[in-house]
């Protein structure tokens, strides 16, 4: 029979992949994993029936009310809030990059902050993890027929806000090995000529460093801005692709130090919108996993 600290560790990343995609804070999701952990630790086993449904139910409602805590907070956000990116490991196939890439982008998470906090959840249980109706009904303890009127009233909400076209893994890739390998070279009319004539630009400095106050839009102005950097500090410029919330992206150095992460949605052949995160907060777990191997 397993042990209480066996099903926790194998639903462990079930519960972040929960947290995270909740607050958008890889930092405050594995506080609240670590929450409902001692709060597992002070469950008597044999009163639970199905300790994965404890389990994402403890996670969920903690997520809840975390960030009913933090939307006051970013009320008051300096500039445009983004999600706290990460990294994630290249997935064996094209397909399961499609898939991660789908629930587990900026774009995506960015959408998400439209919701409140049990919209959000039931969106999730449902839309992502593929909960049933009557498991998201003892979450949020309500009716099943509530939890089916917010579940479409938040994609109705989101529908417009959504990406409308299906990009493969394949196609992304190709494109943003080009970007970057433009961008490298200083090549700034093959950097505009990838842009899509709407593209847009969003930042998150929050208040640290400089960003921009409101999204950029237009593609030449986005690739004016992006080249401006690099001659500014050109000899200083690094530029590394990295798969970012399951969908590759880019790192940008000057020197040793990493002075942004860009999350990128394209439709295969353009750039449509890019995510820039500079706040060194969200930026120090990515900075310190790529900084040994970067500069070996």
């Amino acid at each position: 029979m397993e042990g209480p600290t066996h099903i926790f560790t194998q639903l462990q990343p079930r519960l972040l992949g929960v947290a995270y995609r909740m607050l958008g804070s890889l930092a405050e999701a594995e506080d609240v994993v670590q929450d409902v952990w001692l709060g597992w630790n002070d469950t008597d086993p044999g009163q639970v029936t199905d300790p994965e449904a404890w389990l994402v139910t403890a996670t969920t409602r903690r997520s809840i009310d975390r960030l009913r805590r933090a939307r006051t907070d970013r009320e008051h956000y300096v500039g445009i809030w983004l999600p706290e990116p990460i990294l994630t490991d290249g997935p064996a196939t094209p397909e399961e990059m499609q898939e991660a890439s789908s629930d587990l982008s900026i774009a995506f998470l960015t959408v998400l902050e439209r919701l409140a906090p049990e919209a959000r959840a039931a969106f999730l249980l449902r839309e992502v993890f593929d909960a049933d109706y009557i498991d998201i009904a003892r979450t949020l303890d309500k009716s099943e027929a509530s939890c089916r009127q917010i579940v479409h009233r938040a994609k109705s909400q989101l529908r417009e806000e959504r990406p409308r076209y299906v990009v493969s893994a394949e196609a992304h890739q190709r494109l943003m090995r080009r970007f970057a390998e433009a961008w490298s070279n200083a090549d700034l009319k093959a950097m505009k000529e990838m842009m899509a004539e709407s593209a847009t630009l969003v930042g998150d400095g929050g208040g640290i460093v400089t960003s921009f106050p409101k999204p950029m839009i237009g593609g030449q102005r986005v690739a004016q801005l992006l080249f401006a950097c690099t001659l500014r500090r050109k000899h200083e410029l690094r530029i590394r692709l990295a798969p970012i919330n399951g969908r590759l992206g880019v790192l940008r150095y000057f020197g040793e130090e990493l002075e942004s992460v860009q999350a990128y949605d394209t439709d295969g052949e353009r750039i449509l919108r890019i995510y820039v995160q500079r706040n060194p907060e969200k930026l120090r777990r990515i900075a310190a996993a790529n900084r040994a191997s970067f500069f070996n």
